[in-house]
């Protein structure tokens, strides 16, 4: 729903990748914002500024080299939309950390493991400096 794991995910690579590439975010449907996401994102010193989750229909460019998709789902529709394109779909399996329940203490700390796995996936795919390092 464009509301956890895919703006996590999109912050980390705008902060990780060079400013000439260009990262959106969007999923099958729009949820709602999820002030977890928020949270987590603070710790590193990201924000989400005025961004609300949005759907691919949102989005206003429709040319990718790239799509990554974080859910089954999405990455069906992904496989789908693409049917006849030239455009690469790599499929991250994350955990949808709104599954967490007990205390906020444990809840954010699902939000944190996939905030951390998302950000060394990044480094791995895109061959950034600091993932190359933890991997050697």
């Amino acid at each position: 729903m464009n509301a956890v794991r895919s703006p996590i995910a999109e912050q980390l690579a705008r902060r990780a990748l060079p400013a000439t590439v260009f990262v959106a975010s969007a999923g099958v449907r729009a949820g709602e914002r999820d002030p977890f996401v928020d949270a987590v994102l603070a710790e590193e010193g990201l924000s989400l500024g005025e961004r609300h989750p949005r759907t691919m229909d949102d989005l206003e460019d429709d040319y990718f080299d790239l799509i990554v998709t974080l859910a089954p789902e999405a990455h069906h529709a992904a496989l789908e939309l693409t049917r006849s394109l030239a455009v690469e779909v790599e499929y991250w399996p994350t955990p949808d950390p709104t599954d967490a329940t007990g205390t906020r203490e444990q809840i954010m700390a699902a939000y944190r493991d996939v905030r951390e796995r998302l950000k060394a996936r990044i480094g791995r795919r895109f061959l950034l400096p600091e993932a190359k390092n933890a991997t050697d």
